[in-house]
């Protein structure tokens, strides 16, 4: 059997510090005047005391680090015990949503993901308009850490390509894996601080410049506007918008080696590089569309171009402008950019651009061996050779990413919905974008409208893309939890 009190120790102090945030929108309330206070007080004594008690049940002194199995179960349970107690704000405070509802909002809020059933956000209070935003806050956090720390040893689609960005025996940014971690958080604040300066500079209110930042730099996309950027109506912001959700998709263990002075390693990084080539052609692809079709013409359009190709690239999810009344090109543009995502290493969900490259050489292999079956063809990724077990990881999650959105579309499209809202909403899910297409999900509408059955589906697909399928579908196993 697998021992679950070192894992009960860790999800113990991740519920207390959840618990102990809880009191920043409250005190929000408090000075904005709304009587939301209390309800954060009360779920946050609930939640501290809850993380408590599985500490001082947890806490052994035998077990001293965690072994394969025990990290699989945390990584998920993480996810899952933190949103159902993130949840209980939803609950009790002013927008009094359902359980299920909450959930779907708490994680999409944790994931990063950015989906929302709540409406007329310009008329809640700011409580908890900052509680969504600093979900996203939190989650992005650990999203990277999820990345840098845990992923590559569970070898998940290709992760261990990556053990050497926090392995002792590698070449390290700094000494030892805390001081990185600590180098890491320090870069995110800075970039979160720089966000949210520039978004006040450029017109927002001090309020809305920290939510907003708090969502850019986790590219999660929650607004406290239900027009998102769009009800801002201005260029800067949307340039800003831009950049920063740019800089929330690049491996943040880059940014912590500028910071160390090796400025070369950001623009040598073949993802970094990938990346960004996929945004300039997606986004010169988009600019000719809406030149053909008239909707948009000069800066404008190539602002537009820009904002929606990284806002779904980086699965930010922020909406400047409605594109799904620009025809079905541009609709059939931006539903393949939704499967793309950005970097490893960075808060932005996806496919992943390392894997975009693997599966593009992989492909080349493949190819030159039908016209030269007897040359050898290694798969590279850098310039470099990578081995057959990374290739093969890589293959198996890009088939799993995708007969998993296949099979949510379709119970979703069984369950009475069009093709387009199924499908759009099951990719938006799964890689953690946010808004989908169509009349019912999309990038003006919320998710309010689906059946419960249907959220918690969705709010599964989200659970299944943030933490990269394998991690969450092993435990399905039986023989994972055979001694």
């Amino acid at each position: 059997m697998i021992d679950l009190r070192p894992i009960a120790a860790i999800l113990g102090v991740l519920l207390t510090i959840l618990g102990t945030t809880m009191m920043i929108p409250a005190l929000v309330d408090v000075v904005t005047g709304e009587g939301d206070y209390v309800v954060y007080a009360a779920a946050a004594v609930i939640t501290a005391f809850v993380g408590l008690s599985l500490w001082l049940a947890g806490r052994t002194s035998e077990v001293e680090k965690l072994d394969l199995r025990q990290a699989f179960v945390l990584t998920t349970a993480s996810w899952g015990l933190l949103s159902a107690f993130a949840a209980i704000p939803f609950m009790w405070a002013n927008t009094a949503l359902s359980f299920t509802d909450a959930y779907f909002e708490a994680m999409s809020g944790l994931t990063t993901t950015g989906a929302t059933v709540i409406s007329g956000l310009d008329h809640r209070p700011a409580g908890i308009l900052i509680w969504r935003a600093f979900l996203h806050w939190y989650g992005g956090v650990g999203i990277i850490v999820l990345a840098m720390a845990l992923l590559p040893m569970l070898r998940i689609g290709g992760m261990q390509l990556f053990r050497a960005e926090s392995s002792d025996k590698s070449e390290k940014v700094l000494p030892r894996a805390a001081q990185l971690a600590k180098g890491i958080v320090g870069t995110y604040v800075l970039l979160t601080v720089a966000c949210a300066f520039t978004y006040a500079i450029c017109g927002m209110s001090v309020f809305d410049a920290v939510a907003h930042a708090m969502a850019t730099i986790s590219t999660g996309g929650f607004s406290t506007h239900d027009a998102s950027i769009g009800y801002f109506h201005s260029p800067a912001i949307e340039y800003a918008a831009i950049f920063f959700m740019l800089s929330g998709s690049l491996p943040f263990v880059l940014y912590v080696r500028v910071l160390a002075g090796d400025f070369s390693r950001l623009v040598a990084n073949t993802e970094v590089r990938l990346f960004l080539s996929l945004v300039v052609l997606f986004a010169l692809i988009s600019f000719v569309e809406q030149v053909r079709g008239n909707i948009a013409h000069g800066e404008e359009a190539m602002r537009h171009a820009l904002f929606n190709v990284v806002t779904l690239m980086s699965t930010t999810g922020f909406v400047a402008v409605d594109y799904t009344n620009w025809g079905p090109p541009t609709d059939a543009l931006y539903f393949i950019v939704m499967f793309l995502g950005a970097c490893t290493g960075s808060t932005a969900g996806g496919m992943k651009s390392f894997r975009i490259a693997i599966l593009g050489s992989a492909l080349g292999q493949h190819l030159r061996r039908i016209i030269y079956p007897n040359g050898v063809f290694p798969v590279r990724y850098g310039g470099k050779p990578i081995g057959d077990d990374v290739v093969a990881s890589v293959l198996s999650f890009a088939f799993l990413y995708l007969a998993t959105f296949l099979v949510i579309g379709i119970v979703v499209n069984a369950l009475g919905f069009d093709l387009i809202t199924s499908f759009s909403a099951s990719i938006t899910a799964l890689a953690n974008v946010g808004p989908g297409l169509g009349p019912v999900v999309g990038p003006s509408q919320n998710f309010a409208s689906l059946p419960d059955h249907v959220i918690w589906l969705l709010s599964f697909a989200m659970l299944l893309g943030r933490l990269e399928l394998f991690t969450v579908l092993v435990l399905f196993l039986p023989s994972f939890w055979r001694r």
